[in-house]
């Protein structure tokens, strides 16, 4: 942590930028269009059975010697507790098209073991199944999204695993559950038809997708009160035809439909987390906002086929994808996560929360051990949080916030033929607060902002309450590891200043700074 000494040097230095520079407005207005709401979801969480996320990340076992509660890591919970997550897709990913959910219920000695042939060839002995992930859902007070089997799975089986999990009936599925250690039926809200059915859920046509999905639907039914939200597996990145024919055949059976998108510049050569130019910093930028390009494409399908706006967009694969670190399991995608990471995270999070008429829920991927992970552990016990845990935990006060209109003139930045947000901001209001995102992705220059929100709050005044927080570092290529945990995380930032009723402060160049008014 910085010195009281330290930090207020800091703070007039930046003071002294403010007055220097030339200064650019954000104004911060009420919504056109009427009131949208950044709905909770939209911070989502994403754990698949791939690598470590699972055994090793969030499960470890009653019997272990790293602390635990039933088999949970300890660390880790209290961790994503902390992120307040709203819901949880789980079993995947590719995996879930693999998996059958008979393996993973019942004694533990029971549970079959199977080769994980999706990630890696690693053995699933299923001591993770149906019973520990909802159990953690509760345990995080989140909502649950499963994934079924589309792919290799029936809709016998899809079925009957709804009706395990939610039914309070004395049927035989549900008498199985309670023999199984669980009287009382679950409550589970989002239910997907399969995964990416268009890649390794099946490499189908949309058309005969769209078939498949109308006969799961007929006979996957809502037990004792549990009301399902069904999401159909949708497009990859730009492919706008999928869910042109998806809107066409599936029609008002999905509550909302997914789309997968990867900020992957080059798909044969990832390149490394940790070791990049600041050529290929820009490079992965202007991939990352690209997200906001086939968002606005796949809206402009959905609003012609579909403009009463009964299916909901997901964008529920999203994130970073690199090299594996050395010396790792090729199919465990195992990466680490570096302060240009969380440039990635805030900037994505801005986009989606202008899109909230439309995009009610996203999902990273993913949370533990695996691509732009929120944590990364290792097996002597030791645990990390990592930049992009950080954005995710500085960004929850948005969480089913009002959006708000800003109006920012900072030029993009422009390099070769990309381009990226020099200043990217967000606003929100909830609860008689106003909330503001500000980042700034230069690598070397600070931005002097002056903030007018008079439209939507009372004039700032010197007894206004101001919490502010800010996420930077050093070098771009900054991350935390086990030996240095500490490299990158938020610390309180006080070099704002209020006047004419507005507020005044200094964007450090490689910085995300939140507050709350």
């Amino acid at each position: 942590m910085r010195s009281s000494i330290s930090a207020t040097l800091t703070a007039l230095a930046l003071f002294c930028s403010v007055a220097a520079s030339a200064q650019t407005d954000i104004i911060i207005s009420e919504p056109t269009g009427g009131s949208r709401i950044i709905p909770k979801e939209i911070y989502g969480q994403f754990a698949e059975h791939l690598g470590s996320c699972i055994y090793g990340g969030i499960w470890v076992g009653k019997d272990s010697p790293i602390p635990n509660q039933d088999g949970y890591r300890s660390d880790v919970l209290e961790a994503l507790k902390a992120l307040q997550i709203p819901v949880l897709r789980w079993p995947g990913g590719c995996f879930a098209d693999d998996y059958h959910w008979m393996d993973g219920v019942g004694p533990q000695e029971n549970r079959p073991a199977i080769s994980n042939g999706n990630w890696g060839g690693t053995l699933e002995d299923n001591s993770f199944g149906t019973h520990e992930f909802l159990n953690l859902c509760e345990l995080l007070g989140c909502e649950a999204y499963v994934c079924g089997n589309v792919g290799s799975g029936s809709v016998e089986e899809l079925a009957k695993w709804v009706e395990y999990m939610t039914s309070d009936s004395q049927s035989s599925v549900a008498e199985m559950r309670r023999r199984n250690g669980r009287d009382k039926p679950w409550k589970v809200r989002y239910l997907g038809i399969g995964n990416e059915a268009w890649g390794c859920g099946g490499n189908m046509p949309a058309d005969y997708y769209s078939l498949l999905y109308r006969r799961y639907t007929t006979y996957i039914r809502e037990w004792d009160g549990n009301e399902l939200y069904l999401i159909a597996s949708g497009a990859n990145s730009y492919d706008t035809a999928w869910t042109e024919s998806l809107l066409k055949n599936i029609g008002d059976k999905a509550d909302g439909m997914g789309v997968h998108y990867y900020a992957v510049p080059n798909w044969s050569a990832k390149g490394s987390a940790t070791d990049f130019s600041e050529r290929e910093y820009a490079r992965l930028l202007a991939k990352a906002v690209d997200i906001e390009d086939v968002i606005q494409e796949h809206i402009k399908v959905m609003d012609r086929l579909d403009p009463e706006r009964k299916v909901d967009l997901l964008i529920d694969e999203w994130g970073t994808w690199y090299e594996v670190e050395p010396g790792t399991n090729p199919g465990h995608l195992f990466q680490q996560n570096t302060m240009r990471d969380a440039m990635v995270a805030a900037l994505s999070l801005n986009v989606f929360h202008k899109y909230t008429d439309r995009i009610k829920m996203t999902n990273i991927a993913q949370m533990v051990n695996v691509l732009q992970a929120m944590i990364l552990t290792d097996t002597t016990g030791r645990m990390v949080l990592t930049p992009t845990y950080h954005v995710y935990e500085m960004y929850r006060i948005f969480q089913d916030a009002e959006a708000l209109d800003v109006q920012n003139d900072y030029p993009l930045q422009v390099v070769g033929n990309d381009s990226y947000p020099g200043l990217s901001v967000t606003a929100a209001r909830k609860d008689g607060k106003l909330m503001i995102a500000l980042v700034n992705t230069g690598l070397k220059k600070d931005i002097a902002v002056r903030i007018d929100a008079g439209s939507v709050v009372e004039e700032l005044s010197p007894s206004s309450q101001i919490k502010a927080r800010i996420l930077t570092c050093n070098d771009i290529r900054d991350h935390n590891t086990f030996d240095n945990a500490h490299q990158v995380e938020p610390q309180n930032f006080y070099s704002f200043k209020k006047r004419d009723g507005r507020l005044e402060l200094s964007v450090p160049a490689r910085s995300i700074i939140t507050l709350e008014i």
